[in-house]
């Protein structure tokens, strides 16, 4: 199979598999274990053929192993991916059990350099049928010794991160009174409005599911389309939802003062960063703010098992986290973007020059 148009790989490990059971091509994206075994969803997705799932996988799990290194956990980048054929829907039944169960194939074949959790596609429940395979998955059921959704735990993250940045901008760490636009409201936005909304904010909703309009009646909020509150003018823009919304296009119409939110990829482009910068926009970089849900699943790995306030201390400290890299940022003269990627090569530099040559992922 030719793997033509694929960004240069620097992945200890890239597997490729066809289920038995399925006939799906099922992926396992190892980026780094410097830091420890790598740590990812397993995202369940149609793509246009295999080649865009493997460069999907390789994209996802390089942003793991940042995320986990900036946010100091003893983790590595992973990413699984499960491809459904352009067009089709995700399966049920015997069917869904079936490539999941694939996957925990493929999932099982790298040995422990890879643990799989939930993700875009995938559910709670589809982590107990691959942990039939095999024992390298987390995010399982609380009361099965692990740590559950982790949807929720992101939202706690990004609103220190939302925090922070009114801090840097405003003087005060206070939500109380602050305009902040959520834009996606689903499993991270919709907890995180609800927070904001218990700490005072001002808030303005939107999604492309206008189901989710009651979200908004409730809380007292004004709801609107996702590109009508990208630009509004408020304190704080919080992007929930889709990936590159940042753009040379958009980046000029904003009327916001700080940007923070759940959505992985918020800019289109790196350069994107400086054109933040130059408007005097604040930018928590997204795979800073939206590190809860993998903190939270680290908590799982510890020896003395999952505890729920052990997590929220440690996703509560994301907020000590932006303030690692902002400073860093304005120490440096460099964007937030910069000083966190120059934050997470330096840990993971250190990390991999002090492990034996041998150590490795196969």
């Amino acid at each position: 199979m030719a793997i033509d148009h694929l960004e240069p790989i620097t992945h200890e490990a890239l597997l490729v598999r066809r289920g038995r059971r399925s006939g799906l091509y099922t992926i396992v994206a190892v980026h780094s274990t410097a830091r420890g075994p790598s740590l990812g969803g397993c995202r369940m997705w149609t793509y246009s053929d295999v080649r865009a799932a493997m460069r999907d996988a390789l994209r996802l799990s390089r942003a793991m192993t940042f995320k986990s290194a900036v946010a100091g956990l003893p983790l590595g980048g992973g990413k699984g991916v499960i491809c459904l054929p352009a067009g089709a829907g995700q399966p049920s039944g015997e069917d869904r059990r079936a490539v999941l169960l694939d996957f925990a194939e493929t999932v099982e074949a790298v040995g422990g350099a890879y643990i799989t959790a939930e993700d875009v596609g995938t559910s709670e429940p589809d982590m107990r049928t691959i942990s039939e395979v095999t024992s390298h998955v987390s995010g399982l059921a609380v009361e099965s010794g692990g740590s559950g959704d982790p949807s929720p735990w992101t939202a706690v993250g990004v609103e220190a991160a939302i925090r922070v940045a009114c801090e840097r901008v405003f003087g005060s760490p206070s939500v109380d009174g602050r305009t902040i636009a959520v834009v996606g409201v689903g499993h991270v936005g919709g907890p995180l409005a609800e927070s904001l909304a218990r700490g005072g904010a001002k808030l303005l909703l939107a999604d492309i599911d206008t189901r989710r309009r009651e979200l908004a009646e409730r809380l007292g909020a004004e709801w609107t389309d996702p590109p009508t509150a990208l630009t509004a003018e408020v304190d704080v823009l919080a992007p929930c939802a889709l990936g590159g919304v940042l753009d040379d296009e958009t980046v000029p119409q904003l009327r916001c003062r700080a940007i923070a939110g759940a959505a992985n990829n918020q800019l289109a482009a790196d350069h994107v960063g400086e054109l933040l910068a130059a408007r005097g926009i604040l930018w928590v970089p997204d795979f800073v703010a939206n590190a809860g849900g993998v903190v939270n699943i680290s908590v799982e790995l510890e020896p003395d098992g999952y505890d729920t306030a052990r997590a929220e201390t440690r996703v509560r400290a994301i907020g000590d986290t932006v303030r690692t890299v902002l400073d860093h940022a304005d120490a440096t003269g460099t964007t937030p973007l910069a000083a966190a990627m120059e934050i997470a090569h330096r840990r993971v530099d250190e990390a991999a020059a002090s492990r034996p040559p041998d150590s490795a992922a196969a």
